[in-house]
């Protein structure tokens, strides 16, 4: 039974993928898409339980009226088929009632909006441009996305279970005290009228704070999740107590906007006493006074009893479920801040997959200063033939990194078209694109997952020979197999922790080869790919890196320009511009750009002595 309500809605299935909204209520019923009717059956169930709830106790007041009226000795005889019915509803139709509204409630609704809510968050974050995540903190994002599923499921949760059951069970008693005596139903009214007004003007100041107070934790979330990330560089840099400091001020800011928050809650628990002080008095007082006039019986003044002390302890409760959803909607505002963009790198409705035929690339015109009207690339015509091995060269800041991550399509060029085999890169699918390249980066970082997993994240489909004989190439099979870690994973099964951490550099660098060598993508991309090596495994990987290039159009990045001697041609870019292009030994007989650098660097580093 559990199983069948749980599996009525699945949070996983296929979505619209568009920009979730920005504004509060648009984004909810967003959510609530898949839940639809179940929300209706939710909202029909409610209303029954709330109804039996208020109509047990009219009836008690019933059963004590009937007590009075009625001599003892004949009390069973007259009225025991009809507490037998109230019986049998209350122990067989009361529970249905109340199962069956739990059972969409607990196991439709909560089992499984959270999941719904950061599944759909955490998809669209990875739709992300890359300048995306370079722009905020990891751990800020990670508690956004993980603050808005409880956020979501709680406010709906509470507003069928709180405010909506609430509402009807009011009606409820307003129907009873009005039949009972239109005079006792004008108190509870003037008491909900106060009542909502004062909470509503409480909940609305709660909302501003609870934004505020969200914003501040995750703001420390991200600070801390940053200073972990980065330990290796806090301690190499003694920095333990600037990283204190660093986050002591965002949790000194939390604290102070947590500390306005609970003011709110104890003004609203000191107001709600005095008022729920006002509905006793005004209900019982005038309940009272009409029994010692006879109009109205013991029995009725004992339900109207029951109605105003069941409301006086269910008040409290209405209030902190209805700050709760105003809370909740400062949380889900503050995540919607991250949530709610929409994606700066697009795929094209129904665009086909990119089809590598001869691996030919050619910029056109590229003009991108990253909206900022200089520096990147400026009016770039460059053309890398199939198989051909190309060098890129050139001061930081020349346009290397920038001409790459457009390739890769991280972003699109503010100006011009890139190609490859004819194919404009706007107008295929990101996923194929990206398929085609294989990419080794100075710094690589790993997933924190076991080595096998990394190394095949370049080819899932790869066997194991296939991997081991990547790793081999790449010269990490030998300390592959020597590795362990603290859960007992020795070899490839071992975990190399988050980026990698528990790998030098150098491990690091020829796992990421291995797995781009697995990949076997048409398009290489080499970004420092080696400088992460000692001289003797470099020399070894530099010849398993130019095996790998064979039948492959290469673009390798290096401020080594030893590393690239051997390519079949080199490119010299200069502020945005490509100044000059040709072969090694060419571009030595120029007397150019290169061959100054090359003269000054002497086999070591591209420095900044080359630009003086």
């Amino acid at each position: 039974m559990f199983r069948r309500f749980e599996n009525l809605v699945d949070p996983f299935q296929p979505f619209p993928a568009r920009t979730p909204p920005a504004t509060l209520w648009a984004y909810l019923k967003s959510q609530y898409g898949p839940f639809r009717k179940w929300l209706a059956a939710m909202a029909v169930t409610g209303v029954v339980v709330a109804l039996i709830e208020a109509g047990l106790i009219f009836y008690s007041g019933r059963v004590i009226d009937l007590m009075s009226v009625t001599p003892a000795a004949e009390f069973w005889s007259a009225h025991g088929v009809e507490l037998l019915l109230a019986a049998a509803f209350i122990l067989l139709l009361r529970p249905l009632a109340i199962t069956l509204n739990h059972l969409l409630l607990d196991q439709t609704l909560a089992s499984n909006m959270q999941d719904q809510v950061r599944w759909r968050a955490h998809k669209h974050l990875l739709g992300q441009s890359s300048g995306f995540f370079q722009n905020d903190f990891a751990g800020r994002l990670t508690n956004r996305v993980m603050q808005m599923g409880p956020a979501v499921e709680d406010s709906t949760y509470m507003a069928f279970e709180g405010v909506w059951y609430s509402a009807t069970y009011v009606l409820g008693a307003l129907i009873v005290l009005g039949e009972t005596d239109i005079r006792l139903a004008i108190p509870l009214v003037i008491w909900l009228a106060l009542y909502i007004l004062y909470t509503r003007s409480v909940a609305l100041r709660v909302a501003s704070a609870s934004e505020k107070t969200s914003d501040a934790r995750s703001m420390v979330t991200g600070r801390v999740v940053d200073a972990y990330a980065n330990i290796e560089s806090v301690k190499l840099f003694a920095g333990e107590n600037r990283e204190e400091r660093y986050v002591l001020s965002a949790m000194r800011r939390h604290r102070l906007r947590f500390q306005r928050f609970l003011r709110l809650m104890t003004e609203l628990s000191l107001s709600l006493t005095v008022l729920n002080g006002l509905l006793i008095i005004g209900v019982l007082g005038p309940a009272l006074w009409l029994w010692t006039a006879g109009t109205v019986t013991v029995g009725e003044v004992a339900a109207a009893s029951a109605l105003t002390i069941r409301l006086n302890g269910m008040s409290g409760w209405i209030s902190w479920v209805t700050i709760r959803l105003f809370e909740h909607s400062g949380v889900i505002r503050e995540g919607l801040r991250s949530i709610a963009h929409a994606h700066t790198v697009t795929d094209r409705p129904a665009a086909p997959a990119l089809r590598v035929t001869d691996g030919r690339i050619r910029f056109r015109g590229v003009v991108h200063h990253y909206g900022r009207g200089h520096g990147g690339l400026d009016g770039i015509d460059l053309t890398f033939e199939p198989g051909q091995r190309v060098g890129l060269v050139g001061r930081s800041g020349a346009g290397k990194s920038s001409l790459v991550n457009l390739l890769l399509r991280f972003g699109d060029p503010e100006q011009g078209e890139i190609l490859i085999d004819g194919q404009r890169i706007r107008d295929v699918t990101q996923d194929s694109l990206r398929r085609q390249i294989g990419m080794v980066t100075q710094d690589s970082s790993l997933l924190h997952r076991s080595v096998r997993a990394n190394i095949l994240y370049g080819n899932p489909g790869a066997t194991e020979a296939q991997m081991l004989a990547a790793a081999r190439r790449a010269e990490a099979d030998a300390f592959i197999r020597e590795l362990a870690d603290s859960g007992g994973r020795t070899g490839y099964d071992a975990h190399v922790g988050e980026r990698g951490v528990k790998l030098s550099g150098g491990q690091r660098q020829r796992i990421a080869i291995a797995r781009v060598i697995l990949k076997d993508a048409p398009i290489l991309v080499l970004d420092e790919a080696t400088s992460a090596l000692d001289s003797e495994v470099e020399a070894a990987i530099q010849d398993t890196l130019y095996g790998v290039m064979e039948g492959k159009t290469v673009i390798a990045i290096a401020h080594r320009l030893s590393t690239i001697a051997r390519m079949d041609r080199i490119v010299v870019l200069d502020q945005g511009r490509v100044v000059e292009d040709g072969a090694h030994d060419a571009l030595l007989a120029q007397g150019g750009l290169y061959a100054g650098l090359w003269a000054r660097q002497s086999g070591g580093f591209l420095g900044t002595e080359a630009a003086e």
